[in-house]
């Protein structure tokens, strides 16, 4: 049975993309260009929160990951280097072949499925990625409850989406769309938008405790993004679960 959180025309969206998610100058090119900025993010914030060495090669060993709504698999890979044990999931079947055609060797478990039918298996994981995904699901309040299910005690999740403002507004849905042509129009509703302190409660009603929430911002001068106070388009919140 169908989850009651997948959007059928949100997944239709991106699967009509698929083949282009590895693809750097294509339609994902500004998730390639946002990706350095959240890598460093999840990296050393898992590292201070495990105790892990960040400059370690594989500092993660032994640590499990579920990357939710993992698409082309442009976070499950780098993590997966770094030595978790990876489970890319993605409601799209074409999103997940596409994935695992191209992490062959990484030892990646790529499945097409959702994340309140993992959380029904009893599954859980050390950390749990859940970026730029909330703002296309259907029943919000259930999809998170299940996310929160996954993260087993002592666990980190990172949950990254937009804010709700008419800055918001401006530039990630007007500016980048219309405006700059950085993401194919259609890709974003504002109305899916969420403010930062609606995510904490959502979160915290689930039954994980919020440790941090870190702003990420365009820098036009260097044409690269980075970490920034500024909650106000993309910002990120990490989690945990009581041990």
């Amino acid at each position: 049975m169908q989850s009651a959180s997948v959007d059928d025309a949100e997944i239709a969206k991106f699967a009509a993309m698929a083949e282009e998610w590895w693809d750097p100058s294509g339609k994902f090119a500004p998730l390639h260009k946002f990706n350095p900025v959240r890598l460093g993010f999840i990296r050393d914030t898992a590292a201070a929160h495990f105790g892990r060495d960040s400059r370690a090669l594989r500092p993660f060993e032994g640590l499990s990951l579920l990357d939710i709504g993992c698409g082309g698999g442009l976070l499950s890979e780098p993590m997966a280097r770094m030595g978790f044990a990876v489970l890319g999931a993605d409601a799209s079947e074409k999103n997940v072949r596409t994935a695992a055609a191209h992490a062959a060797g990484l030892g990646i478990d790529y499945r097409a499925t959702t994340a309140e039918a993992l959380a029904a298996q009893d599954l859980t994981f050390d950390v749990v990625l859940n970026m730029e995904v909330v703002e296309h699901v259907a029943d919000l309040e259930g999809y998170l409850a299940a996310c929160a299910r996954l993260v087993r005690p002592g666990g980190l999740t990172f949950v990254a989406t937009l804010n709700k403002t008419l800055k918001s507004l401006a530039l990630a849905k007007i500016g980048a769309e219309y405006v700059l042509g950085w993401l194919p129009r259609g890709t974003h509703d504002w109305n899916r938008f969420l403010a930062p302190e609606r995510l904490q409660e959502m979160l915290e009603e689930s039954g994980l405790n919020v440790l941090k929430k870190q702003g990420v911002a365009f820098a036009p001068l260097s044409w690269n993004w980075k970490l920034a106070s500024d909650l106000d388009v993309n910002y990120m919140i990490v989690a945990t679960r009581s041990a």
